[in-house]
């Protein structure tokens, strides 16, 4: 369903219930502080989507409720369009996964927003100190030159932290980097090997990222059941 936008009328008459010292104007001023982009007509008029709305009461209980500068709520905002959560009292932090959830690799679901942190960032959410982060950069776990990583190099960082605070070395953790390319090799050659046969769609009727993230999940699936295996001689 398309998202229906409303003009800065309808938007005052939304917010005023709950921010009574709404106004046009200041609405208007807030636009031009850059807390807010309503998009234009080709006359000029104003619309606001639901998103600029909540963007709005984000902006005017900010000001209300935690009394916070502008310049407070500008970072904030800037944090929250990265895809990080910000809390009541104005803490940063980016979501945190649930180390219960089974090892998967599903895509990141619709509609939320792609993660980008700083380096520093990256750091503090993965809890590795810099000499940490720029050996992973060195070997190849973590890219170069980047200006913002994602949800991936996250998840990346922390499991590379886990292991470095168990007493592993980055050096010894560029085979794992190895295996997941190989990996993603595997799953270019079933797509390859299916697109030879002229194949319509896969035999089960998935995509070819359907099928890519199958391929890659039974690979985890074996790489388990062999260190279980080997745990298991060992006892």
């Amino acid at each position: 369903m398309p998202d229906e936008r409303i003009g800065i009328g309808a938007l005052i008459a939304q917010l005023e219930d709950d921010f009574p010292d709404v106004t046009i104007s200041k609405v208007r001023y807030l636009e031009a502080e850059g807390l807010i982009n309503p998009s234009r007509t080709a006359s000029g008029y104003r619309k606001f989507s639901r998103a600029d709305v909540e963007r709005l009461r984000f902006v005017l209980t900010a000001q209300r409720d935690r009394f916070w500068p502008l310049k407070v709520i500008r970072e904030r905002l800037d944090a929250m369009d990265r895809g990080l959560s910000v809390d009541d009292g104005g803490s940063v932090a980016p979501p945190r996964s649930d180390p219960q959830d089974p090892v998967r690799v599903d895509p990141v679901p619709a509609g939320a927003r792609p993660l980008r942190l700083t380096a520093t960032e990256l750091q503090e959410a993965a809890d590795i100190d810099t000499a940490t982060f720029r050996e992973l950069i060195s070997y190849g776990l973590l890219p170069k030159s980047s200006e913002y990583y994602d949800d991936g190099d996250l998840e990346v960082a922390r499991a590379s932290g886990a292991l470095v605070a168990a007493g592993i070395d980055v050096r010894h953790l560029r085979p794992f980097k190895s295996a997941a390319e190989r990996e993603l090799g595997l799953a270019d050659h079933v797509l390859g090997h299916q697109a030879l046969r002229g194949r319509a769609a896969d035999a089960d009727g998935l995509d070819d990222e359907s099928v890519t993230r199958r391929v890659v999940e039974d690979c985890l699936d074996l790489h388990l059941a062999l260190v279980r295996r080997g745990l298991q001689t060992r006892g």
